[in-house]
């Protein structure tokens, strides 16, 4: 009877032992399980903010009233289906742009800085390009788009691209004193087709801003390798 009760307290002992272990396994699964949520989460966070360290950030700033530069939005659109990060704002908060952009270079994020203006959006893409060289902030590339009475461009812009017709409306761009960028004034006089609140509709100037966007893109994800 002794033997008999033995036996029965060693299976159950083993019983227990195999439950236990069970249940630490078991534990250990829903442990991960609800692992997986916060660490893929993360994984996901600290991609995108790479994607945004090494992409361009694109400003586009409409020009009065925001009703005759609807064609910057086109181009946001055609680099945002090319994964660039875009965005289009009126020409009135290029102060809280600039905010933004100083936000997220302390934070971290140095991919290319690119600023497109149109008519007074062109004249407040450059006060955006003033505004953060206080800050070494380096704009890779800002064009702009007939704009008129401007102020010459500063030193921390790399390239500047102006699209303007003379005779019509606009003026070639000139820079600060000590500026090594480059420069490029097209004169768009010679097309009939485009005028003033038609310069960001048309196709070639869109073509031709996306190509320098991309190109800058190749340039920024070459170094990153």
């Amino acid at each position: 009877m002794a033997a008999r009760v033995g036996r029965e307290d060693r299976r159950e002992g083993k019983n227990r032992a195999v439950r236990a272990r069970a249940e630490r396994h078991s534990s250990a699964r829903r442990t991960g399980a609800r692992l997986v949520g916060p660490v893929l989460a993360m994984m996901l966070l600290w991609w995108c903010d790479s994607a945004l360290a090494a992409g361009p950030h694109v400003v586009l700033l409409r020009g009065w009233f925001g009703i005759f530069s609807t064609g910057l939005d086109t181009i946001a659109d055609e680099l945002r289906a090319q994964g660039i990060r875009a965005e289009v704002a009126g020409h009135l908060s290029w102060s809280a742009e600039v905010a933004e952009i100083l936000r997220e270079r302390s934070a971290g994020q140095t991919g290319p800085l690119v600023l497109v203006g149109h008519s007074q959006g062109a004249n407040n893409v450059i006060d955006m390009a003033r505004a953060l060289k206080p800050y070494n902030i380096t704009v890779d590339l800002l064009v702009t788009l007939s704009p008129f009475l401007q102020n010459p461009i500063p030193t921390n812009v790399m390239k500047a691209i102006n699209y303007y017709q003379a005779p019509g409306w606009g003026q070639p761009i000139v820079a600060d004193q000590g500026f090594h960028g480059k420069i490029v004034n097209v004169n768009l006089a010679d097309d009939p087709t485009i005028m003033h609140i038609s310069i960001d509709k048309s196709a070639r100037v869109q073509t031709e801003i996306v190509h320098e966007i991309d190109a800058l893109a190749q340039q920024s994800n070459e170094r990153e390798k």
